[in-house]
């Protein structure tokens, strides 16, 4: 295991982002530790390196070729490819045994060796402990410097920090902002503001809301990234181009100090989430997992499974890892410490003892719809007793989730239940999966009868099932169907003549309905 003051190379690239910093060659297998970043001169030799990244600031593809051989003993070298294939590069680089890393060409070589500086920070600082006061600290300098009470948010609208200087009015929205930590919920405005600050690389001016004070804002970026956003009220509508400017100059100072405090965030949670994640695929290993998720192994607990429902594969697989932040922030805010996994497009939170935690869940379902605006469903586990008994919670959460898929009814855009809500849907969930792996069960009445019906063009399957969901109730199956009542018995007695079952027959009626009930869900 690593020194926890000294980070891998891996920890530093997750924490930097994929727009920042792409790997040319192949990640190393072994940990790579990164104490340190240097700016190589052009007509300077490196000097020899260790646990340090060399940015080749200069160089194209053609001279880092020359530096490659230098960089042997540094944890990576950091090219630009300026839009040249990096191909020839990166098979030296390979056979040099160098880890081949390159930058986004819109970041300034200062500013990529001050965000792997800061990245580097956390390390070195109390666990657990980001660095929290320096925003606060930078938003009261953002709000001195441009002239109005200032807020710094991240990608999700949390506000991570908010200035306090007398004198400087506020109004309701940014009072119940701070209150909260959250930007109210005002979608018509809020959205389209945050959606022209994404497009913009400026900062811009926002009119007046109902209630509210006119505004200036600038995404905060590292790279093609957007790491969050800075607000400042203009209470006087008297800010001029100085304070924009002053603003938007403002927004890469901020990126540094987000950077680090995600940094300090995203370490934590991605080392719980990779706990969670090991506790729900072996529960055994809950004597030395628990701790480090500060539960009692012994008890009471359940899961909460949570997934977004859009039919194109793309925008669903950027949505769960939205999801998964917004799932992962609530369950903070309510619990502390916890542990909260996306796997394999659901996302996993685990839910200590308490008699909230469906409303708790209904309560984010709805948020993560809000926000994302995607269908989002989550189901609720039964509580077990203790997380040696974890993995059944998650299967029941599992099978809420599959069980509000295969509704017939058209689904609402949230839709949230626990285990104990849908428990003859997700009966028949479980019994269809039986039904359809068991191929010595004899298949001929569902199948059959859904055959004859396409081959013949008859309505044999939806009158059967129309009879046994109204249970043999002949005048209710005829006006769900609207057909006269002696059609049902004329139909009822020729499908017993062609298929040969008897409806007088408790068990073959129960079996019948079964696979006619279940057909879609087969595949007959």
């Amino acid at each position: 295991m690593l020194d926890p003051e000294t980070p891998d190379l891996g920890q530093v690239l997750d924490a930097l982002g994929a727009s920042l910093l792409q790997p040319v060659t192949p990640m190393p297998d072994r940990p790579v530790p990164v104490s340190g970043v240097l700016i190589h001169e052009r007509r300077s030799v490196a000097p020899p390196g260790q646990d340090t990244i060399l940015l080749a600031v200069g160089a194209d593809p053609a001279q880092a070729k020359d530096l490659i051989y230098s960089a042997v003993g540094y944890a990576a070298l950091v090219v630009k490819s300026f839009g040249e294939p990096l191909t020839e590069l990166s098979d030296v680089a390979r056979d040099a045994g160098v880890v081949l890393l390159a930058a986004d060409e819109a970041v300034p070589w200062h500013h990529l060796e001050a965000m792997i500086s800061s990245a580097l920070a956390p390390a070195v600082r109390t666990p657990g402990a980001p660095a929290a006061g320096d925003l606060f600290a930078l938003a009261n300098a953002i709000a001195g410097m441009v002239g109005g009470a200032t807020t710094i948010e991240d990608p999700n609208r949390r506000i991570l920090a908010y200035s306090t200087l007398p004198g400087q009015p506020i109004d309701d929205g940014r009072q119940q902002g701070i209150l909260g930590l959250q930007v109210p919920e005002v979608p018509v405005f809020y959205d389209d503001q945050y959606r022209e600050l994404a497009r913009a690389r400026r900062t811009c001016r926002f009119p007046s809301l109902p209630g509210g004070l006119p505004r200036l804002g600038v995404a905060v970026r590292a790279g093609s990234e957007m790491l969050g956003s800075i607000w400042v009220v203009d209470a006087e509508d008297s800010l001029d181009e100085a304070a924009e400017q002053a603003l938007f100059n403002a927004a890469e100072i901020a990126a540094l100090h987000l950077l680090a405090a995600r940094t300090a965030v995203d370490v934590v949670r991605r080392r719980r989430a990779d706990l969670l994640q090991r506790l729900l695929a072996d529960p055994s290993s809950v004597t030395a997992v628990a701790p480090q998720l500060g539960l009692d192994p012994d008890a009471p607990a359940a899961v909460a499974a949570f997934t977004v429902t859009d039919p194109e594969d793309v925008l669903a697989a950027h949505a769960a890892t939205r999801l998964a932040d917004l799932v992962s922030l609530h369950c903070e805010a309510h619990y502390g410490r916890h542990g909260c996994a996306l796997i394999d497009g659901t996302v996993y939170a685990l839910l200590p003892k308490g008699p909230t935690h469906r409303e708790l869940v209904a309560d984010i379902a709805q948020h993560a719809h809000g926000a994302l605006r995607m269908p989002v469903q989550a189901g609720l586990g039964s509580t077990v007793p203790g997380l040696r008994s974890i993995a059944s919670s998650r299967a029941d959460a599992d099978l809420v989730l599959r069980t509000l898929a295969e509704r017939r009814t058209s689904p609402e855009p949230c839709q949230v239940a626990a285990i104990e809500e849908v428990w003859a849907g997700a009966t028949l969930s479980v019994l269809a999966q039986l039904l359809a792996g068991d191929d010595a069960l004899p298949r001929r009445l569902g199948p059959a009868v859904r055959a004859h019906d396409v081959e013949h063009g008859t309505t044999y399957a939806p009158t059967i099932l129309a009879y046994l969901d109204t249970n043999g109730d002949i005048a209710a199956a005829s006006a769900r169907l609207s057909v006269h009542p002696n059609t049902i018995r004329y139909r009822l007695s020729r499908a017993e003549e062609i298929f040969g079952f008897d409806l007088a027959d408790p068990d073959e009626r129960l079996v019948l309905w079964l696979r006619l009930r279940l057909g879609d869900q087969l595949g007959w």
